[in-house]
């Protein structure tokens, strides 16, 4: 019996290799699964340590220190740092030994001297083998003993260079905690400044996780003042921070022992805790391993997706095949059951031929499998590698005891059929009993999958996991049962208008009994290539939104800490023309947990730099909201100022008011509320000198504030507000007695006087601590643009955290960076608002494509300091190497591999269709049939049958990604607040359909050239 298997195999030859290539197609399926997954995961780990942070690189042990209380229990440790004068041993103590790991050791305290502000003072830091990752500006590096290297900007905001000599003592902060001041905490000491330093790369891994080059109010411009170990440790000090920066190498990072590092950092932090010393240890490697687990975990649920419908056309296709083939030999089984052989002969020649097909394609499956998606990884993940072993082998057995079980259930008919049945010409129709409960079954369970998915809010668990693959398969069967018959009637009316060709191929469709399975086939294949493509489509989509929106523009430039108006005018110096840069800062957030957040722009840029959404109204059109036509405010051009103020019906020591105003510096030096003077009863002149504004400031308000407990009516007059510098204009009394220019609340009434503007205060100013006027220039409400519906209150936090009224000047769907559910303001009318801003949050530079190459040395030349540089075409390469984006390379593997198995599935169909077809043909001809009616009959069943199918395919795709594509988690488990996208473009779907509809026509043309040659040239089949 074996031997007469193989000789049918001998003889079929062509349908055997067919068969078993689907055997081997459907293997391959089952085994490309988990070896891509093993290898995505490799890749996401190596992608998010290649694009991770420097302080996510890296651990830094620090303890702290008072050297004037150590005691002789505190031995030093024997290592390079002892030999470099200092002492680690408690931070080495605590750090065990972690494979893969390079320390730098590094200690500072704080020290004043040299900044005439006593709210500034400076790092003095020693740091191991700083001099190789600083850029020398002038002088030397450190060489001896009282050496100090000082930033350039200190250097250039303090006047001094290098050879200079400066004292340093060191310093504690104030303990009273109303003033921000630093107080002396050891002896002065001498040093010699050796030269002027610049950080070229401040977030290089060298650094660690050290805020060296933040600035803040309190420690000046963030410039540490670097020197030696033995001159840091030989000055008077108290209090002081030692450190250890540890720097993971390649071998602590390697892919396949982040689960053994996970353990040893938490051994480590369990280990200080056990050892009991103070000391700290500050790590964003965790937040790393957690960001490759959370993206291993999406790649976990989006390769799944389309690996089980691939796998279930797999099995289906080798069912339809089999079932194909059986229908062809149909006769030769009837002669075998006619002769009474026994169950397991006529099993064994019934199916022995297809499982041996089969299995042979199977046995190379498993190998190929692993080798395909090999190669495809070292093409896609050419830095994640490839990983050795043979795991994924494992599922290779269930795969191909899945596709055996397939051909058996295929030839359920030829094992229990009748001789009658077998002898049939035609063989049953497909509306058995069991096709249509088997039918309705898959409808069924596309219905429940389809319904758990919305229950469970889009968890790809249990039978919601496989709602793509039952929902295409259940839609294509459907489809089949739905047109086929429209197919027979449109043959019979052809028929009918003579269209015997025509005729003649849509009857050899509706009336085949397994063209109903090839049609469900092809529509499903077609399906798993559209839902790939969707799916591949619409991340790539909402990836380009989430490195532009989510970036705010092509490139954003974060600097140190800086007032909005310094910011402001600064960037309009770099850019006076307003062609790619913009100043951007944050809005302080609010006191309540549900205000939206803000962002305040120089809206006369936001058309030309910041990244905007399609829909909604454009930028130009914002920024003509968000900046209405308001008067000049009035400026004085000097930095002494001086007030003429007459006032009456005050009472000294119970009813007084102390005169302020509210100024910003001309040229973004900062702001500044100055107090002028308590106001007496009579006719008087304040004068001031404002540091700020030695060129010039401008008017914000000019403020009164109430000295005694008592409400107060009382009434004064400003008569004059000049620069006392004789050459300077003051400013024209017409304009500051002009009361429709200035704004005053319900305690104000203002009204102009012979001498000036008269303000008259009303009982209600008792109220209220502080009484402002200001002028016209400053909106009385700001307008904002919204994303996410109208403010409840209709006030947001200004520049000063304080609350600002708004007024809904323009709805948005997005605010670039923040989302859909945020607010943007004009900056420069949110500073005029503003009395005292303050230091701005998160102050930002966003810049577009046209940005010149030297815009870091732009910025550095108006004293700021990038401390980020984020670009968004950056943004997009590390949201290409996170799991998602990476997981999706597998759905473009199953969509080709998908058209592979209906290709093959339409080869193997057509030559068992050929002899019956053949015999149909020829005896039509026989008959008379003209060649081009025969011709065309030939020629265009199975193209007519692949055009249907691909129409109809990317209809189930388009209608199974709408039911189920919105719980893909595309962009991870934790998406970002942004309009991403939904659904993929008509013009990478069509142009996919045109692809697989070419290769598809291609085989079905091929096949039908085959038979049109067998029939018209020979006359025989």
């Amino acid at each position: 019996m074996i031997s007469l298997v193989f000789v049918m195999l001998r003889h079929r030859r062509g349908q055997a290799v067919t068969l078993a290539l689907l055997g081997l197609l459907a293997v391959t399926s089952a085994v490309a699964a988990p070896a891509y997954l093993i290898a995505v995961d490799r890749a996401v780990a190596v992608g998010q340590i290649a694009t991770a942070a420097p302080n996510e690189l890296g651990l830094m042990a620090s303890v702290v220190k008072d050297e004037r209380v150590a005691t002789e229990d505190d031995a030093p440790d024997p290592s390079q740092a002892e030999q470099e004068g200092l002492q680690f041993g408690d931070v080495a103590t605590a750090l065990v030994a972690l494979p893969g790991f390079t320390y730098v050791y590094s200690a500072e305290y704080w020290v004043i001297g040299i900044d005439p502000n006593p709210a500034n003072a400076g790092r003095f830091v020693y740091r191991q083998d700083v001099c190789a990752h600083l850029r020398i500006l002038t002088g030397r590096c450190l060489a001896a003993e009282g050496d100090v290297l000082l930033g350039e900007h200190t250097a250039q905001r303090l006047n001094l260079e290098a050879g200079d000599s400066i004292e340093l003592r060191s310093a504690v902060p104030s303990p009273d905690p109303r003033k921000k001041d630093w107080l002396p905490d050891g002896k002065p000491r001498r040093l010699l400044i050796a030269g002027t330093y610049r950080v070229t790369e401040p977030s290089a891994s060298f650094w660690g996780a050290r805020p060296y080059f933040t600035a803040t109010p309190e420690t000046g411009p963030g410039e540490p003042i670097f020197t030696a170990a033995v001159t840091q440790q030989t000055m008077d000090h108290g209090r002081i921070t030692l450190a250890m920066d540890g720097r993971a190498g390649p071998a602590a990072l390697h892919p396949d022992r982040l689960g053994q590092l996970r353990a040893d950092l938490q051994r480590l932090g369990q280990t200080t805790a056990d050892v009991g010393l103070a000391v700290q240890i500050d790590t964003g490697m965790t937040a790393l391993l957690d960001r490759i687990d959370i993206g291993q975990s999406s790649t976990r649920l989006l390769v799944p997706v389309l690996a089980v419908p691939l796998i279930l056309l797999a099995c289906f296709t080798i069912f339809l095949t089999v079932g194909y083939g059986l229908e062809g030999r149909q006769s030769e089984l009837a002669v075998v059951a006619l002769r009474g052989s026994r169950w397991w002969t006529r099993w064994w020649l019934a199916a022995g031929e297809s499982l041996i097909a089969v299995l042979a394609g199977a046995l190379c499956g498993c190998l190929i499998g692993q080798l395909l998606v090999d190669a495809v990884a070292a093409i896609v993940f050419p830095d994640g590698g490839v990983p050795s072993g043979w795991s994924s082998l494992r599922f290779a057995p269930l795969a191909a005891g899945a596709a055996l079980l397939s051909v058996m259930v295929a030839q359920r008919r030829q094992f229990v059929g009748s001789v009658a049945g077998l002898l049939r010409r035609n063989p049953s129709t497909a509306n058995g009993r069991w096709t249509i409960a088997a039918e309705a079954l898959a409808v069924l369970l596309a219905i429940v999958a389809s319904v758990q998915l919305v229950l469970s809010k889009g968890s790809l668990t249990g039978v919601g996991l496989f709602a793509p693959a039952i929902l295409m398969l259940a839609l294509g069967l459907l489809a089949a049962r739905a047109l086929l018959p429209l197919i027979s009637r449109y043959a019979v009316r052809a028929l009918h208008r003579g269209r015997v060709g025509v005729a003649l191929a849509g009857l050899q469709l509706a009336r085949r009994p397994g063209a109903a399975r090839l049609f469900a086939l092809l529509v499903a294949t077609v399906a798993v290539a559209g839902y790939a493509t969707c799916a591949v489509d619409t991340a790539a989509a909402g990836r380009a939104v989430e490195a532009t929106l989510g970036t705010g523009a092509d490139r954003v430039l974060t600097v140190q800490t800086a007032q909005p108006q310094q910011l402001l005018a600064a960037v309009r110096r770099i850019d006076p023309d307003g062609d790619f840069a913009m100043a951007v800062t944050r809005l302080p957030p609010g006191g309540s947990a549900d205000e939206a957040p803000g962002l305040a722009v120089d809206s006369t840029r936001l058309a030309a730099v910041a990244a905007w959404p399609s829909d909604g109204p454009g930028p130009a059109e914002v920024a003509g909201r968000l900046r209405p036509e308001l008067p000049a405010p009035p400026e004085f051009p000097g930095p002494d100022i001086a007030v003429d103020v007459s006032a009456s019906g005050l009472v000294p020591g119970t009813k007084g008011l102390r005169l302020q105003v509210s100024v910003s510096s001309l040229n973004g030096i900062g702001d500044a509320v100055i107090e002028l003077g308590e106001l007496q009863n009579r006719s008087a002149t304040y004068k001031q000198r404002i540091a700020v504004c030695q060129e010039g400031c401008r008017i914000d308000g000019i403020g009164f504030a109430r000295t005694g407990s008592f409400p107060i009516t009382a009434e004064v007059v400003l008569q004059g507000l000049r620069a006392t510098v004789p050459d300077r204009e003051a400013l024209p009394v017409a304009q500051l007695a002009d009361p429709n220019g200035w704004r005053a609340g319900p305690e104000v009434r203002l009204a102009q006087a012979p001498d000036g503007l008269r303000l008259t205060f009303a009982e209600s100013v008792g109220d209220s601590p502080f009484v402002w006027i200001k002028p016209a220039s400053t909106p009385a409400q700001i307008p904002i643009a919204v994303a996410g519906g109208r403010l409840a209150d209709d006030v947001i936090s200004g520049l000063d955290a304080k609350p600002m009224l708004t007024t809904n000047a323009e709805t948005l769907p997005v605010v670039p960076q923040l989302g859909r559910r945020a607010v943007v303001v004009d900056l420069e009318y949110a500073d005029r608002i503003t009395l005292n801003a303050g230091l701005g949050n998160a102050p930002q530079i966003w810049l577009n494509a046209a940005a010149p190459p030297d815009i870091l040395d732009r910025v550095s030349a108006q004293g700021l300091t990038v401390i980020a540089d984020v670009r968004s075409d950056q943004v997009r390469r590390r949201l290409e190497q996170q799991g998602p984006a990476l997981a999706l390379g597998f759905h473009v593997l199953a969509g080709a591999l998908a058209v592979l198995l209906g290709a093959g599935a339409l080869v193997l169909a057509a030559a068992v269709d050929r002899h019956r077809r053949g015999e149909d043909l020829s005896a039509l001809r026989t008959q008379g049939l003209r060649p081009g009616p025969a011709g065309q009959a030939m020629l265009w069943t199975y193209p007519a049958l692949v055009a249907v199918a691909v129409v109809i395919g990317l209809l189930v795709a388009a209608i199974a990604w709408l039911v189920t594509g919105w719980a893909l988690p595309l962009a991870g488990p934790y998406p970002p607040d942004l309009p991403l996208p939904g659904r993929p473009r008509l013009t990478v779907l069509l142009p996919v359909g045109a692809v697989v509809l070419l290769v598809l026509t291609a085989v079905a043309v091929a096949t039908g050239r085959d038979l049109r040659r067998r029939v018209m040239h020979r006359g025989t089949p």
